[in-house]
Order: structure tokens, then sequence, then C-alpha cells
């Protein structure tokens, strides 16, 4: 082979090698953009852990609908067990596997989570923009993010029923407490339950009878209360911290609740009051759906009388358990869980609001809101009332997580007979002192 030759094909391989070498690259470069691609097209799967004990299936419908406007997001819908948010969040909050939506309380433990970098700020939604202030107020944490959108105003009233009363002679709801009491006589005389309470399910004697007992005895003659609870100080080994509990106790004494009342959970008791079988239940305004509509009959709601006679009513008020988003997901699986709240509160809402009824957290309510006019009525005047007494707030809830975990059996024991007043009031003063002991290391 001449030189000539060998020069030319040396071209020649040196050029083959160049194309294949480019060829190479090209193929190289279109794998990327496939992976990149096919990335982009599988579906973000989002976890979603709920309190909804009473409107599961709607949560469900609202996923479904969801996913139908937004078929690259699929929802992965968990419920949460038991008798509190929280006793679901600490494990997986411990463990930093809390899931990319998540039902939280606006208390001190969730707000501790926030800052601690384990909640997303989810202040730029929609939804939040439209909440009340006072709401926005409560779900901002010290460290000012703000975290979680409510699904509600909260607060917990008795619903009655309106015939029932007519046939016992009441011809208007009780006042106070010791009048409350006297309802429950002529009920009862007139062969009826006056009252169906959830004795199996503490979590609603706690935002009930007790948040009640602790407003009016408590809240309304300590107005540093909160402070006092965060530093440990609070004095409940007295006369007024037992008469949270003696008022509880009362209720069985008198006969006043239903005979499983120790048994009987929150949908045993729903359906006990819709079932025409008590004349009253101490119920959240979440329930008005079922509870305004229970069967035809009139229903009608009036605040808790828990106070003393000659002594002004003390509202309790405050959010609904709501929803926030994880801050340890992916950017892609914050940004669809961001986007899935503002459905939940925009075209989403009148899936879940149409039955439970509740009163919307925002400042403009849509014309499409379901409820009654009276209910809503009542709530705006408890809202104007505490905030001109600077009284607001589910007590039950601000106590720390672990306190409430030390109230739920205490509740119940006292209300089986099993622990006194006094002492159960005694014990509460202690977890509080010592949570604020623990929280000062």
């Amino acid at each position: 082979m001449t030189g000539y030759a060998k020069r030319g094909l040396g071209i020649f391989i040196a050029g083959v090698a160049s194309a294949l070498l480019l060829t190479a690259c090209e193929r190289g470069d279109d794998s990327g953009s496939a992976a990149t691609a096919t990335a982009a097209a599988e579906p973000v799967v989002l976890t979603a852990l709920v309190w909804a004990p009473d409107w599961s299936e709607e949560m469900h419908r609202v996923a479904d609908a969801f996913s139908l406007k937004h078929p690259e997001v699929r929802i992965n819908l968990q419920f949460m067990i038991g008798n509190s948010v929280e006793e679901n969040l600490k494990p997986r909050a411990a463990t930093d596997s809390l899931p990319d939506i998540v039902s939280v309380n606006a208390n001190p433990y969730t707000a501790t989570l926030v800052d601690q970098g384990l909640l997303a700020d989810i202040g730029d939604t929609q939804a939040w923009g439209n909440m009340l202030e006072v709401l926005q107020r409560e779900w901002t944490s010290p460290g000012g993010r703000r975290y979680g959108i409510p699904s509600g105003v909260a607060t917990t009233l008795i619903y009655y029923n309106r015939d029932m009363f007519d046939r016992a002679g009441i011809t208007a709801p009780p006042a106070d407490f010791e009048s409350f009491l006297a309802a429950g006589a002529a009920l009862r005389k007139a062969g009826l339950v006056p009252l169906a309470l959830p004795g199996g399910f503490p979590n609603m004697l706690g935002n009930g009878p007790f948040s009640y007992g602790f407003a009016n005895q408590i809240a309304a003659k300590v107005p540093d209360w909160r402070t006092r609870i965060a530093n440990g100080t609070l004095q409940l080994d007295n006369a007024d911290g037992a008469a949270i509990f003696a008022r509880l106790r009362t209720l069985v004494e008198q006969k006043m609740v239903q005979a499983d009342c120790l048994r009987a959970g929150y949908d045993t008791t729903l359906r006990q009051f819709a079932d025409g079988r008590a004349a009253m239940t101490f119920q959240g305004s979440w329930a008005a759906g079922t509870l305004m509509n229970a069967r035809g009959m009139r229903v009608g709601v009036f605040v808790p009388p828990w106070n003393d006679k000659g002594q002004p009513l003390k509202p309790v008020l405050g959010s609904e358990t709501g929803f926030a988003v994880a801050q340890h997901s992916g950017a892609r699986q914050r940004q669809a869980a961001v986007q899935f709240l503002d459905f939940l509160y925009g075209p989403g809402m009148p899936i879940w609001q149409a039955k439970r009824q509740n009163i919307p957290p925002f400042r403009v309510i849509a014309a499409d809101v379901k409820g009654d006019p009276a209910l809503f009525a009542l709530v705006d005047q408890m809202t104007r009332d505490a905030a001109a007494s600077n009284a607001p707030g589910l007590y039950y809830s601000v106590l720390p997580v672990n306190t409430i975990e030390v109230l739920h059996p205490l509740l119940q024991a006292v209300l089986s007979g099993s622990q006194t007043p006094a002492r159960a009031a005694r014990l509460l003063q202690d977890s509080i002192t010592e949570q604020a002991r623990l929280s000062a290391r």
C-alpha cells in the first residue's frame, strides 16, 4: 500500500470513527432526552393522610374529581384513626415521614413542626389569601410560616329537637348551667333522653364540655391563661379547675345522658339524635349537615350554657382541623399538593361542604355554600362576642399535645366516676407544668 493510500485509508478510518462517535453522542443525547421526557410524563403520586371521621366518602369524591381534571396527579388517600389528629402525626413527625398532604390542627404542637421545617409555607395559595384574618393569625407559626388551611370556623354547640322541647314545656333554650339541668329534668319527666353525649370518643368530650368548662371557669377569670399554659403556672388545683370536671360528672349524676354514654362513639351519638332518641346532643359546627336536617325534625342550636347563673356565657371558637403540606416532599409533589388544596377549597368545596354544611373559613363565601341560616347567624354573633372579649379558642386544642393524651382518659374516668373532679384537675395541672418544664430544656 502506497503512502498516499495509507494516508487516504487513515483519513477514511478517522472519518468513520468520528461519525460513529457523533452518532453515539446523538444517541446518548436522545436517550437522555427520552429519560427526561419519561420522568416528566410519569404521574405525580401524592399520599394524603386525612382526618375526616364523618366525610370520608366526600373526600374520595374530591380526590377523584381532582385526578379527572389533573390526570398527571394521583392521590393515595388514607384516613386517620384513633382519638386525635396528633396521635396520628407524632410517630410520622418523629421519623420525618409525614405524607405529602396531612390533616393538622392549629396548635402549639403543629407550630413546632412548622418551625422545625417539617411543613411547608402555603401562604401563596388562593385559599390562604381568602381566609379570615383571625384564622390566618391562628395558622401562622411563631417563625412566621403560614402552614395550613382549616376546613372551617369551629365551635361546639347544643343541637336540640324543638318538638321535644315543646313536649316537655321548655319555651326557650337554657341560659346557664342551672337552667340546663332544669331543662334536662323536664325532658326526663316527659319520658325523653335529655342529651346524647359521645363518652366513648374523648376528642368530643374535650372539644365540648371541657372547652366550655375551661372558657367559663378559667379563661374568663385568668386573662393570661395562654401564657400560663406555656410557662406551666396555670393553677387548676382549685375549685374552678375542679368545676370543669364536676360539670361533666353532673351530666351522669343528673341522668342527663343516654344509658350507653360511656360506650357511645362519634357516629353512634349522631345517629341517636338524628333518629329522635335524644332531645339534645353536644356536637361541633362541622356536624351541622347531619344534625340540622335530621329526618325532617325541627332542629335548633344554642351556645352550651356552662356559665354560672348571673355570669356572662363565654363562647368557644377556633378552627376546624385543616390541611398542610410536607416540606420534605419533592418540588413536584409540593407543587401538586398545593394545587390540590386550592382545588379542595375551590371547585371541590361544594362536594364536601354541601354534606357537612359547616362554616367556611373565608372572607368571601361562594353563593353555593350550604347551611342553616340560624346556625350561621349564631356563630357570627359568637365571633363578634369573642372578638370583643379577646376570648376565642378551642381551649382543649391549645393544650400541649402530651397533656391532651393525659386529659383524654381523665375525662372518661370522671364521666364513669372512677376519678374525682378535684383529682383530675390536679393531674391536669401537673401535666401542664411538666410539659412546660420539658419545653424549657
